[in-house]
């Protein structure tokens, strides 16, 4: 019995110091500003938002998802806090300088240029000029690889801003047409 006791002791002990060097997990802001949301590893598994948006003019392809919360909302509301939205832009794949097409016209995509990521709480996006708020959304961006990207997030909230009807999100009615007709 006493060894028993005393293997218990040195496994506490064992664990107790083990853990003293160890810094408590980083967690992220109660209020975080553009730029300081985490990547969500699993957005892949997330159902789709719209899927090969062709933008010809910037030479890309877009694929955007979105988490269970806002997958829940539907037309005419506004999403809810805790919504977070996930556009991956992917290059067009070039025939020297003009995008390349495929038999059914559309761009064909290359490789995954930048992650975006909009997010919305409670009290979020407010501390940024009256003209570039966007509700309660902030904006984080990411390369291929998952790691933060500098960005002038001025440029998203600029282009989302007059989108306030639609809850700041482009293609809000395509999204639920597209979902209704499913």
């Amino acid at each position: 019995m006493k060894k028993c006791g005393l293997m218990l002791a040195a496994v506490c002990m064992l664990w107790g110091c083990s853990e003293m060097g160890t810094a408590p997990a980083a967690k992220a802001p109660a209020k975080p500003k553009d730029g300081e949301l985490a990547y969500p590893a699993d957005y892949r598994t997330w159902p789709k938002f719209l899927s090969e948006v062709q933008r010809p003019d910037a030479k890309q392809i877009r694929e955007l998802v979105v988490n269970q919360v806002g997958a829940r909302t539907n037309q005419g509301q506004m999403f809810p806090n805790g919504t977070v939205m996930v556009m991956e832009l992917y290059k067009a794949k070039l025939n020297g300088d003009a995008p390349e097409t495929g038999a059914d016209g559309k761009l064909i995509k290359g490789d995954l240029a930048k992650v975006f990521v909009m997010a919305k709480g409670d009290g979020w996006g407010q501390d940024v000029p009256d003209n570039l708020k966007n509700g309660n959304w902030v904006f984080s961006a990411f390369g291929p690889d998952g790691k933060a990207l500098a960005e002038d997030f001025t440029k998203c909230r600029a282009c989302h801003a007059p989108l306030a009807a639609k809850d700041f999100v482009h293609r809000y009615d395509e999204y639920f047409d597209k979902r209704m007709a499913r």
